[in-house]
């Protein structure tokens, strides 16, 4: 099995996003705002917080984009809002020719969407619905949704643009945003989505970057105090995005040497193990019987994570060892039993070894 996993960021690369993001925060920020928790409420004037209006501001910024909104409904929401504001309801949207991230297809089926799929993998094919389709927009999910997935997001944004300057493309980049080069906009795209709690932020809060035009559309459908982020959460959002990094750029570098580790044979009963983005970029692991649920539940009682949080959230610090996406099991639907996936979260390589190595020991006994 050939996979393409995305080129993580190094530590020293991480280093530097971070750096950059604190000098944007300092750029918006005086120093005594910084130690708040904020402002409350639709201030006369911005109908927002104050606070979170800035740090809006700082989100622009750093990625470099004409503006940024900060969303509640976390990175569901922030698709589904990109999705209303660019393409509208009853369009017709491009996506790759793969299984569509289960949320991500209640919001196409919601706005009366319809969807047409080519294989992003085969740029050629690309070209041709491009140019030949009637199209209202193009989503684009940066992390796999096939393990052998392997189209570059530059590449397919490149690709499109030089076909059409005006066509809508929302990318998702859940799971990728702060561990990657870039995000969709800064390669073209219109607008980019991701959740803040997957990057170390408070529960629930999805971010918008790109295109102001279709951003002011929707902070004017937004309107309710109901709606907003809160100063505090706001905040919240920048100080986990500072962190995150570094923290994802250490998780990433785990996630290759565990998988050298395992492909060394050093731990009975597991066939191959593949690094691949699913979504968030995990070690898959190929076992040798279909025992994955027994090795599973092994696990838990040895202290691994059940399930997921927020995939990678600020609360999942031990390592995770769980069923392969839900994505992968469509396309392989034998893959639930044969197969798990590790996402070392903050553990290191030697915790996540002693775990499988005395999970599967009790799964044998």
């Amino acid at each position: 099995m050939k996979t393409y996993p995305l080129k993580s960021l190094t530590i020293e690369e991480a280093t530097a996003l971070q750096f950059k993001l604190v000098d944007s925060i300092t750029r918006f920020f005086p120093g005594n705002e910084i130690l708040t928790r904020g402002d409350l409420g639709v201030v006369k004037g911005l109908n927002q917080p104050r606070v979170t209006e800035k740090a809006e501001r700082v989100l622009a910024d750093f990625f470099g984009a004409e503006s940024a909104i900060l969303v509640r409904g976390s990175g569901t929401n922030a698709i589904r809002l990109a999705l209303y504001a660019s393409v509208g309801v009853n369009g017709t949207l491009l996506v790759h020719d793969a299984a569509v991230y289960p949320t991500t297809q209640v919001s196409i089926d919601m706005l009366g969407i319809r969807i047409i799929r080519v294989n992003f993998n085969r740029l050629d094919l690309l070209k041709e619905a491009i140019l030949h389709e009637e199209l209202t927009g193009v989503l684009v999910q940066v992390t796999r949704q096939k393990i052998d997935d392997s189209y570059d997001l530059e590449e397919v944004i490149k690709t499109i643009r030089e076909l059409s300057d005006s066509l809508p493309i929302v990318t998702d980049d859940n799971y990728s945003a702060m561990k990657t080069k870039g995000i969709g906009t800064q390669f073209g795209g219109s607008l980019a989505c991701f959740s803040t709690f997957k990057l170390l932020g408070p529960e629930g809060i999805g971010c918008i970057v790109g295109d102001k035009n279709y951003i002011n559309k929707l902070r004017e459908d937004n309107y309710s105090g109901g709606s907003q982020v809160q100063g505090h959460e706001a905040l919240d959002v920048l100080k986990g995005m500072v962190y995150a990094p570094v923290s994802l750029a250490i998780s990433s570098d785990v996630s290759e040497k565990l998988c050298a580790r395992i492909n060394e044979g050093i731990i009975p009963g597991l066939e191959k193990a593949f690094v691949v983005n699913a979504q968030s970029k995990v070690v898959v692991v190929k076992l040798l019987e279909k025992n994955a649920k027994e090795i599973i539940e092994a696990a838990r009682k040895l202290g691994a994570l059940p399930h997921p949080v927020g995939a990678e959230s600020k609360y999942e610090f031990s390592p995770l060892i769980y069923r392969v996406s839900g994505t992968f099991i469509k396309t392989d639907p034998e893959a639930e039993e044969s197969m798990i996936r590790i996402n070392p979260n903050r553990a290191g390589v030697e915790t996540i070894i002693r775990i499988l190595k005395e999970a599967i020991n009790i799964v044998k006994k």
